[in-house]
């Protein structure tokens, strides 16, 4: 652990985390706009957004694994690379298979990312400071897909769809020349080779971890929630109060978490705050079903879910003290992140088709009080 925060650094390496985050939003805020490129592609579309979440749903934990093997600067330099490659390719808009498979070659960019630079905080943090660090770079996601919305969208108004793809690379591209100069390697024990049964043991070991998974484990249920209900619960909303509120929630989770949850670190544990949120999530959700899509409420809930992602990632060095168990942690947060991401939305539309607004607001009740449950139950098994 340092004994010397470098801000700067830190934030270059959140920096390197929005164009990970811009793998994904960068899709996602010109979907509608893909038709027309690719006319006949049908369903198929769809796969241009899941296939980064689909990576990270089989490999998340192998990537965690790797990462630690070959090591945290050379693998966050060569992800930047191949994502700046990638972008410059897609810029070129070529044809639907060759977009799909480099969205897969994107995913695993994306992973080596997430995961070997919340590691590199971590470790260049000081432990007064990594509350605040790791609270920072858990904004990453929040922020990006800001930016792309608020700059994005008209570069491609102006420019059209290539000339967002070549500002992510050129994004890409500079942060990976900024830290080839003042990332410096980080010293870590050496890691044996890998084999598919090796591969397997570990996903044992780190999934039977109290300390490994729990932050992991508690992320699957907040993942699974937080894009759902941003997306379900509009209609739900006085159309007067309608695109305030949504645009308003995912700012003010991070604001929460970066303010109030940054200042509660000081004096509680993240998983201690992590269940707090959790819990006032449950609360506001008690609220929105006494009083269907209430702004207040609404809002409350943004916040509480807030105090859940500043403090998930703030957790996993509290509850690891290696590099190489950090490296694991985020995999297994990759892994059940883009599981939730995935299967939330769809969970949550067919509920709400078939038991209406009140099963929607029940069902993420027992979801969110299910992330309180499982951290209380591995604290439990830590003997906390």
């Amino acid at each position: 652990m340092a004994t010397r925060t470098s801000f700067p650094l830190i934030l270059c390496l959140w920096g390197a985390g929005l164009g990970a985050a811009g793998q994904y939003a960068k899709i996602s805020v010109i979907f509608d706009q893909l038709g027309a490129v690719y006319p006949n592609a049908g369903t198929a579309l769809g796969f241009i957004v899941s296939l980064v979440g689909f990576v990270g749903i089989l490999l998340g934990v192998v990537a965690g694994l790797v990462v630690a093997r070959i090591r945290y600067r050379r693998a966050m330099l060569w992800a930047l690379w191949a994502g700046a490659g990638v972008s410059l390719f897609q810029a070129l808009l070529p044809s639907l298979p060759l977009m799909l498979a480099s969205r897969v070659i994107e995913g695993v960019s994306h992973l080596a990312i997430v995961i070997a630079a919340p590691t590199l905080i971590a470790q260049f943090s000081e432990d007064r400071h990594r509350g605040l660090t790791l609270t920072l770079w858990s904004t990453f996601f929040g922020v990006a897909f800001t930016l792309l919305v608020a700059l994005g969208l008209p570069l491609v108004e102006a420019r059209g769809l290539p000339a967002l793809f070549i500002a992510h690379s050129i994004w890409m591209a500079a942060f990976a020349l900024v830290l080839t100069v003042f990332l410096r390697p980080l010293e870590t024990a050496q890691e044996g080779l890998l084999s598919l049964r090796g591969i397997l043991k570990d996903h044992l070991t780190i999934y039977r971890s109290p300390s490994i998974a729990a932050p992991g484990a508690g992320w699957l249920f907040y993942t699974f929630c937080f894009l759902a209900i941003l997306t379900v619960l509009p209609p739900y909303i006085a159309p007067e109060w309608r695109a305030w509120v949504m645009g308003a929630m995912p700012l003010v989770s991070i604001a929460v978490s970066m303010t109030l949850g940054v200042f509660a670190l000081r004096f509680i544990s993240a998983v201690m705050l992590v269940q707090i949120g959790f819990a006032g999530s449950v609360a506001a959700l008690v609220w929105l079903l006494a009083a269907p899509g209430l702004p207040v409420a609404c809002l409350l809930l943004a916040a509480a879910l807030g105090l859940v992602q500043g403090a998930t990632f703030a957790a996993i060095p509290q509850l690891n003290e290696t590099a190489t168990t950090q490296s694991q942690a985020y995999g297994a947060l990759a892994q059940t992140g883009n599981l939730g991401n995935t299967i939330g939305t769809p969970a949550l539309l067919v509920i709400l088709s078939i038991a209406g607004y009140s099963g929607l607001i029940w069902t993420s009740i027992i979801v969110l009080a299910g992330g309180f449950a499982v951290h209380a139950w591995m604290a439990k098994r830590r003997g906390h």
